[in-house]
């Protein structure tokens, strides 16, 4: 008999979704109390001296003098650089970490942190408590929390909050492998798709694009209040984890169902009950 079988024991798969659960709520107490916020991607590699991490550490400090409250991956880097200004000016600065077995260590310029072991959860946490997104360049993980971002607002699942990427050449690459490959080629995204986010290499434009979409849209990018919810159309309600519910969730046909084959030999006949 296999002693290693490929699936795990049920057992210990249930008992994981409790650990799944405790991590949702030590997320959703500690970031409950935030306010108006903007969540900074970018790499955890960026030294302190380097351009990128001087910009998000004004970016932050920009961010937090307008009343904003600045989450990040907890991190050094970039992660830090946004924290690190936030503090500074005064802030809240929060620090959604991730426990990786290299690179991941927290800042100590946090006012708030809360460490995560399931990348997924701590996403969720980034979606449902931010009001804007700013992305400076960055690796694997930066891509990923940029693209689903994208997706969430792309299918209206998500209300459509200001992205920024910070740094023309970095991300010009990208925009233009969209354009050609995705849009014109391939037929992958709408032209459309490409007004959800706004380029800079401007501080200043940064942070005043992020100001001035909360602005303007804070009716749709809060949660409603019950009473709102109640004369809304079921699909554009919001759900805890913040996003749209969309529509009903599909409910099979009552087709009839096939009794099993309990108490039945292979032939057919009836045996005997076990």
């Amino acid at each position: 008999m296999n002693e290693h079988p490929l699936f795990r024991d049920p057992a210990e798969e249930t008992w994981r979704l409790f650990r799944i659960m405790a991590e949702f709520v030590d997320g959703f107490e500690a970031m409950s109390q935030v306010g108006k916020a903007i969540s900074i991607f970018g790499s955890a590699r960026t030294r302190p001296s380097a351009p990128h991490y001087k910009a998000a550490r004004e970016v932050g400090a920009r961010l937090a003098r307008e009343g904003f409250a600045v989450i990040t991956g907890g991190g050094p880097g970039i992660m830090e650089a946004a924290n690190r200004g936030a503090h500074e000016a005064g802030g809240h600065s929060i620090g959604l970490n991730i426990a990786l077995p290299h690179e991941q260590k927290p800042n100590r310029f946090q006012s708030i942190g809360v460490e995560f072991h399931y990348f997924f959860v701590r996403k969720v946490m980034f979606v449902k408590y931010s009001l804007g997104l700013i992305c400076f360049p960055g690796g694997f993980g930066t891509l990923d929390e940029f693209f689903e971002s994208m997706t969430l607002i792309q299918t209206e699942k998500s209300p459509r909050h200001p992205v920024v990427l910070f740094d023309t050449a970095y991300w010009r690459p990208m925009i233009k492998f969209m354009e050609k490959t995705l849009l014109n080629e391939y037929g992958a995204i709408s032209r459309r798709d490409l007004d959800l986010f706004f380029l800079t290499d401007d501080i200043d434009e940064a942070v005043m694009h992020v100001c001035s979409c909360v602005d303007k849209s804070l009716h749709e990018l809060r949660h409603p209040s019950r009473q709102e919810e109640l004369r809304m159309p079921m699909e554009r309600r919001i759900s805890g984890e913040g996003l749209r519910l969309g529509r009903p969730s599909f409910t099979r046909s009552k087709a009839k169902t096939r009794r099993p084959l309990v108490g039945r030999r292979a032939s057919g006949k009836r045996g005997k009950r076990v």
